[in-house]
């Protein structure tokens, strides 16, 4: 199980990558394991703006389907559409090519709440 060090965690298994104001989100690595095999990976087409805390798309395994919550608010400047057509990168990549969408930060403070890598390691029973 991965845990990189520069990313922010949710409670809700998600992770943001910040650099500058952008802010790039996806599942975690403890997440897609608990989820299984991912065969879908729902983001609406004219998204283009998510909230803290609200679902902006829902991930489908063969167990379950769960939504994807948004660690911070913004503007959405681009969505990885390579998922509609290989949604097992999750499975595979969950930090590199498994990301879901990049947004524009509009609100810095709320980063402040979210677990660091050690954190979110015990949060996640590792």
């Amino acid at each position: 199980m991965v845990f990189p060090e520069n990313l922010k965690y949710t409670n809700d298994h998600e992770w943001i990558r910040v650099e500058s104001n952008i802010g790039t989100i996806g599942v975690t690595d403890h997440a897609q394991g608990e989820l299984g095999d991912v065969v879908y990976v729902d983001i609406a087409d004219d998204l283009t703006s998510v909230n803290k805390n609200e679902s902006f798309g829902t991930i489908e395994a063969v167990k379950t389907v769960a939504d994807i919550l948004a660690p911070a608010s913004g503007k959405v400047i681009e969505i990885n559409r390579s998922l509609n057509d290989n949604p097992e990168v999750v499975n595979n990549s969950p930090y590199e090519e498994g990301w879901m969408i990049k947004i524009e930060i509009t609100d810095p403070s709320e980063l402040d709440d979210l677990m660091d890598a050690e954190t979110y390691k015990q949060y996640a029973g590792h």
